[in-house]
């Protein structure tokens, strides 16, 4: 959950006047929300026959064929002189901005900015990267391997959506990513008649919808749907262009519209697409504001004494698959009596069940060092896909100050929320949505029925050298972390770059220990340990580096091999768990094998590791049985499959997780709408 503060609201804001107001301001009202709810039974059995057919269409060929034809003018844009390229562009810009523009126009857009590319940043974008370009502006998903060049790529369609005039948002991971993208790709923008801006945190409501009003915007998932449901707040009932315009008449031409800070949702382009609208899609936005309750503070304290004496499978069961936790009856009887020597808050069953759940959940499901950390005092979410830390952010209804009374910390006051939406429906609400990312092939299905966005897998501009070794299985956890210090000491002694990836603080902190153990020297990379984030990673292909990090989505940043490293066969990868989505696991083997370069991958793993016991539990107690006397490794068919057969239950909960939510948040804006409190 992203949590903002009331001061956060736009209160009143300056007047300004916009000579854009019709075109641009207006777009909010107008702005047509994609509500329609999922389908159901053969609605949506018809849907994804449509995404079957609608898949079937050979894109990349198309998308390839339309590549060559950009190279061909390669000779007629790469002998104009500066001022003649501009001139160029100006024409070009006037054709789009009328919206008489054809095929042809838009291969002339990209060989254009292109050669531009090259003159302003000493980069040209290659064959496959204006591929990837005609993806993401028919509203594609382009899957592009790492290191191949997806920020370039952007500037193409981005360039020719500024020149429409109605703005495009390059949504990225991080806001130190949003300033790095527009200051480096800025210069292309600039040369082509455009303005480039991004939004960080710390902005100014003045400053931030002059970013808006850029023709190229960098910004985060979090601070554009933030800023979205601010000027939903401050619309309050005015729901259309008619309502506006009576409201700006009674007032005597001043209107709740020109406090708004955004001009609308015409054009996004999502840079690590599969992180923002899959795995973060559930994630709800919330504009909250303080609602003090002391007793409410004190039942949590309670609570987590209360449930500190309950006992597994006696008074509450445990479900791991699903995350959640169930009190018995017996359990219940134990809770009423503990409950007649407290408040009012505890007198009410229902209440009671409520909140000794939460601080059941918080003592057994959320542990310190993997969902969460302690940084200054406060409890701090670490991202389960990125492995980040996210202090803006707290779980809801409860969670977050359960597991705050757990660690003994100062417990957070409850907020009242004042609007909330998810991130995967802010983002149906685009005009045109396209993005990029390294893996979004496995979530194809979820992608055409959330989004109706096809996926593009454009190929490596250099045939992919990478070896992906078979899994290796151990029995248990001790001899797993056993075979993984061998085979880093292994690679090591061959002057290779090591990267090993965890799924959590503890488990890289553990391999951290072993390491120094070994006097084998290495730097780790994970939410505690991440102030030079972008210099180890930078740094983890140079000879004999060894390189520890937790979930690598969104770094960012390439890693580059160092002098004789490809010689000696490039960076190894190993994963010391397998994750719940294929996807997450390709994201960290897709660190090696960039654009040509030897590598090689393999993940080792052991039938004790949590993610295969929780989603293949009788798989597992089988094959624990079968193996029960064998200390080596038990790598065969029959066990692999059982990995893979865990990330498939596991990727199917999500996806009904997701659809969940879906449902859930059209439910909210029919009952509650943005105005009201939830």
């Amino acid at each position: 959950m992203v949590a903002i503060s009331k001061a956060a609201i736009p209160t009143e804001v300056p007047y300004l006047k916009m000579v854009t107001l019709p075109s641009a301001t207006w777009q909010m009202l107008e702005q047509r929300i994609s509500d329609k709810p999922l389908p159901r039974g053969l609605d949506a059995a018809w849907d994804a026959g449509m995404g079957l057919i609608d898949g079937l269409k050979p894109r990349r060929k198309m998308f390839l064929r339309r590549a060559k034809k950009v190279l061909k003018l390669d000779k007629h844009f790469s002998q104009m002189t500066d001022s003649n390229l501009r001139k160029a562009g100006s024409e070009l810009r006037e054709i789009f901005r009328r919206h008489r523009d054809n095929h042809s126009d838009l291969e002339r857009a990209f060989a254009l900015v292109r050669e531009v590319a090259a003159r302003q940043i000493g980069e040209r974008p290659f064959p496959v990267q204006i591929a990837g370009a005609f993806a993401l502006d028919q509203g594609c998903i382009a899957e592009m391997a790492t290191g191949e060049g997806k920020t370039l790529a952007a500037t193409m369609p981005a360039t020719v959506a500024g020149w429409r005039g109605r703005g495009c948002h390059i949504i990225t991971v991080n806001d130190y990513l949003a300033e790095r993208d527009a200051e480096w790709m800025g210069k292309i923008y600039r040369f082509c008649g455009l303005s480039v801006a991004h939004i960080e945190q710390a902005m100014s409501a003045d400053d931030r919808r002059a970013a808006y009003y850029a023709d190229i915007t960098y910004c985060t998932n979090k601070e554009v749907s933030a800023d979205f449901l601010r000027d939903r707040l401050a619309l309050g009932r005015v729901r259309g262009l008619s309502s506006a315009l009576l409201t700006k008449i009674a007032r005597g031409g001043r209107s709740i519209i020109d406090q708004l800070i955004q001009r609308g949702l015409n054009f996004a382009i999502i840079d690590e697409a599969d992180s923002v609208l899959v795995d973060e899609a559930i994630t709800p936005l919330i504009i909250s504001g303080p609602a003090p309750n002391q007793e409410q503070v004190e039942a949590f304290r309670q609570a987590a004494d209360i449930v500190s004496n309950l006992r597994q499978d006696t008074d509450y069961r445990i479900n791991s698959r699903y995350r959640e936790v169930e009190l018995t009856n017996e359990g219940k009887n134990r809770l009423a009596q503990r409950a007649e020597t407290l408040g009012d808050i505890w007198q009410g069953e229902r209440r009671r069940e409520e909140i000794a759940t939460k601080a059941l959940v918080a003592k057994e499901l959320y542990s310190l060092d993997k969902q969460y950390v302690i940084d200054d005092g406060k409890v701090v979410i670490v991202d389960d896909f990125t492995g980040r830390l996210m202090p803006d952010r707290s779980w809801r209804d409860g969670l977050h100050q359960a597991v705050e009374a757990k660690e003994k910390l100062e417990i957070t006051p409850p907020k009242d929320t004042y609007a909330r939406i998810s991130f995967q429906r802010f983002f149906r609400m685009y005009r045109k949505l396209s993005g990029m990312t390294g893996t979004a092939s496995e979530a194809a299905a979820e992608f055409w029925q959330i989004y109706h966005t096809p996926i593009v897998v454009i190929p490596t501009n250099r045939p992919c050298k990478r070896k992906n070794l078979p899994d290796i299985v151990l029995p248990t956890e001790a001899t797993k972390w056993k075979r993984i210090l061998l085979e880093i000491r292994r690679v090591h002694e061959r002057s290779r770059p090591v990267l090993v990836g965890t799924r959590s603080v503890r488990a890289s902190e553990y391999i951290s220990q072993l390491l120094e153990g070994e006097h084998l020297n290495h730097q780790v990379l994970n939410a505690v340990r991440h102030r030079e984030e972008a210099q180890i990673i930078a740094g983890a292909g140079q000879a004999g580096k060894i390189t520890v990090a937790t979930n690598m989505a969104g770094r960012g940043t390439d890693i580059k091999l160092g002098r004789g490293v490809a010689e000696s066969g490039g960076l190894h990868v190993i994963a010391s768990e397998r994750n719940e989505s294929g996807r997450i696991d390709r994201q960290l083997f897709g660190r090696c094998g960039r654009q040509g370069d030897p590598g090689s991958t393999q993940a080792i793993v052991s039938l004790e590791d949590e993610f295969v016991s929780r989603y293949a539990k009788n798989i597992v107690t089988y094959l624990k049985k079968r193996h029960a006397l064998n200390t080596d490794g038990i790598s065969s068919k029959a066990t692999r499959a059982a990995f893979r057969l865990a990330q498939l239950r596991a990727e199917k909960l999500a996806l009904r997780q997701r659809k969940s939510v879906m449902r859930t948040d059209h439910w909210l804006e029919e009952q509650l709408s943005f105005s009201g409190k939830e």
